[in-house]
């Protein structure tokens, strides 16, 4: 009877959902005793599992979804254990089946997700898992989230039949330390089940496509007409005159270059700037992100490393930013377009065909970019060049995709956001996290072309309800000095990056705003994040627990005592350099130990729970009196005296000591006295005490918000000459 009723209906759900179904080989490798435990979307997911797994499954479900009417039906048709999550004797009767070489169901959230992301993950799951000594089964439920039948039906656009995959991931065994005492036996198989759960979320999306591929995909998602991006001309555009646009543009780029080429992206936060990124993607073009705050030999160094032949920028651009210099000097190497003069080029006919394009956009685009693949070139970024040249960061569709896919069930942006971003996107912080994560979740975008407006910005927050922001310490500070506590009351994230969060932001943002920050880390080179604090996974002073997907190890430091270097791989790290005269050779990452390790250059510590504290960057440590100072500790003793100004610590040559440090500062009362006296108060060791302290009008920043030390050193060698 069973059987009669699950064919039909298998069939049924297969031609209505068009479902999928990926790794069923690891469902048989896991052998006979498994916890398949499993995302929970939507009202469809047990059915889902009853009718697409080999066998009967044996559901563990809590109590309220066994009282809840409408499960009544089903239920009748599967075996249960009925968990009372506040009762940890309710788990003995699931561990002992599991013992006796048995296979159960359970969803770790416990309950149906209403974010769209993952939820809290019960601790129960891990210690069925860990006590049982069963094999735990990953499974990946995607699209279900999309149907009638999810509770996210305000925060994204939902239909009766969308495509459902299920994917089932290698087994996997939690274990227990042999030092794990009783008290930390269930944090550790709890951390352990979350993580399960967190390479699952990550899994489920889909990383091995294009940029431009995975734009069509997100359109077809949230609807054509979805707004997307607006700027400060509070001109919205949706999806489908996004692809339009990039059709018509592309095209018109398509006949000054050749596929493939290098092409210059010279413009601010702005739609245009998506368009042309776009564009450029769209017939075959690799987009180099150039930093228009760089300075002329900046840029031309950037265009010389990439091989870049064309730059494309705005005219009323380079007006309003008295670029007209820094372009003579660029002119000089590279052809210059102004976006403004394809105006009288586009005929009519061009931009009907553009439209008729993004009817189409899927056959438009294969027939121009059939041959570009996943791990082909997407995007050159340039490093902020603080302490060197700048190198040229090559990073794949994979790479920024993949790194998409970390981070969206961590953040959780839905169609009901508006991220304001204000970080240029040639900075990689500024490219992935506000500009292609809100674009493939359908949140609305807000491209603002300077983070520098410290009065400005929190007013148009507060006016258009902005609820993410990505931003620096150093600007995340001058908004919380000038901001009404009422500006960013509709702020749900904010989320900092790029240099160390001050302990004196995150306390007037807390105090102020109401505002927990959430801190993380990134370098351009992982496409741009590896860690991030989260709302279920927060620890202060840290940047948070490694994404999933990646691994790392630390390699030990002559002189310091805790943490090490801090090295990484994962489907997020770049392709590889281009260096200065390299003549366009991309140069893979590589450590000892093999290739696709990249070596951060950061000193860091890792708790018990994996969580990560940035000591500082390898170059910034003196060697004082045979000990390592972290210069970052530094300069944060001196943002805790003299909150609200700029500190920028840096060694020279000491005869007796090795090295010395000397602290450069705007604050014109500096005294060194104050540094000793806090020293002392906090106990941090004398040595982390600057040898000497010089006043400054002010520290050199470059466009990110970054400390320029090139231009700290300059100042120390005028001071001393």
């Amino acid at each position: 009877m069973i059987k009669l009723i699950k064919l039909p209906l298998r069939l049924l759900f297969k031609l209505l959902f068009r479902v999928k179904i990926v790794g069923l080989e690891n469902y048989h490798a896991a052998g006979e005793r498994v916890l398949i435990a499993v995302n929970h979307v939507s009202l469809l997911d047990g059915v889902l599992l009853y009718l697409f797994l080999p066998h009967r499954p044996t559901f563990a479900i809590n109590t309220q979804i066994h009282e809840k009417w409408y499960f009544k039906p089903f239920l009748k048709f599967v075996d249960l254990f009925v968990l009372d999550p506040l009762n940890p004797h309710s788990l003995k009767s699931l561990i002992k089946f599991l013992k006796e070489d048995n296979k159960a169901v359970i969803f770790p959230e416990g309950r149906i997700t209403t974010t769209g992301t993952l939820m809290k993950i019960y601790d129960g799951a891990g210690m069925v898992a860990a006590k049982s000594g069963a094999m735990v089964l990953p499974i990946g439920i995607e699209g279900a989230q999309f149907s009638k039948f999810a509770y996210t039906r305000e925060i994204l656009k939902q239909s009766w039949f969308p495509k459902i995959c299920l994917t089932i991931h290698q087994p996997v065994r939690i274990i227990s330390p042999e030092d794990d005492t009783h008290s930390s036996h269930r944090v550790n198989a709890a951390q352990q089940m979350a993580d399960i759960m967190r390479e699952v979320a990550f899994m489920n999306t889909d990383s091995e496509r294009t940029l431009f591929t995975a734009l069509l995909d997100a359109m077809r998602i949230h609807g054509g007409k979805r707004i997307i991006a607006e700027d400060i001309n509070r001109e919205p555009m949706s999806y489908r005159q996004l692809v339009s646009r990039a059709f018509i543009l592309g095209k018109a780029i398509a006949s000054e270059t050749s596929p493939g080429e290098c092409v210059g992206i010279l413009l601010p936060n702005a739609n245009a700037n998506l368009v042309t990124l776009m564009g450029l993607h769209c017939y075959g073009r690799i987009p180099a992100m150039l930093n228009f705050t760089a300075g002329a030999q900046g840029l031309v160094t950037a265009c010389e490393t990439a091989l870049i032949k064309v730059v494309y920028t705005s005219r009323a651009f380079i007006e309003k930013g008295e670029l007209e210099c820094t372009i003579e000097s660029l002119e000089k190497v590279v052809k210059v377009i102004f976006l403004e003069d394809f105006r009288d080029k586009i005929s009519i006919f061009r931009k009907l065909a553009g439209l008729f394009k993004a009817r189409f956009p899927r056959i438009a685009y294969s027939v121009r970019s059939n041959r570009i693949k996943p791990n082909d070139r997407a995007v050159v970024l340039f490093t902020s060049g603080s302490e060197g040249i700048p190198k040229g960061v090559v990073l794949s569709h994979k790479n920024i995709l993949s790194n998409y896919a970390q981070v969206r069930p961590l953040i959780g942006l839905n169609r009901k956001d508006l991220v304001f971003n204000f970080l240029p996107m040639f900075h990689s912080f500024g490219f992935t996290a506000g500009t292609i994560l809100p674009l493939m979740e359908g949140a609305r975008i807000f491209f603002y072309p300077t983070p520098l407006h410290y009065r400005i910005i929190p007013e148009l927050c507060y006016q258009m309800g902005a609820t993410v922001m990505f931003g620096t310490n150093t600007f995340l500070a001058g908004y919380a000095k000038y901001a009404h506590p009422a500006d960013f009351h509709t702020l749900r994230f904010v989320v900092a990056g790029a240099e160390k969060l001050q302990a004196d932001t995150r306390r007037i943002w807390f105090e102020k705003f109401g505002i927990r920050i959430m801190e993380g880390y990134g370098t351009t080179e992982a496409s741009p994040v590896v860690s991030v604090n989260t709302p279920y996974y927060y620890k202060t002073g840290t940047v948070g627990r490694l994404l999933p997907g990646m691994d790392y190890y630390l390699e030990p430091i002559e002189g310091l005592n805790e943490g090490g270097r801090f090295f990484i791989s994962g489907p997020n790290i770049m392709l590889g350099y281009l260096f200065h005269g390299s003549d366009g050779e991309i140069i893979p990452p590589l450590t000892e130990r093999g290739a696709g390790w990249y070596d951060t250059g950061d000193i860091v510590s890792i708790d018990d729970l994996q969580y990560i504290t940035i000591l500082g960057r390898a170059k910034r440590f003196a060697k004082v009196g045979g000990e390592m100072v972290s210069l970052t500790s530094v300069e944060s003793l001196a943002n805790t005296v003299w909150p609200d100004m700029l500190h920028a610590a840096v060694a020279i040559p000491d005869k007796k000591k090795g090295e010395q440090i000397v602290l450069l500062t705007e604050y014109n009362d500096a005294d060194r006295k104050d540094l000793v006296e806090q020293a002392k108060k906090d106990g941090v060791a004398e040595l982390a005490v600057p040898r000497k302290v010089i006043k400054v009008d002010s520290i050199p920043v470059l466009g990110t918000g970054k400390i320029d030390y090139r231009g700290v050193n300059e100042l120390l060698k005028e001071d001393q000459s």
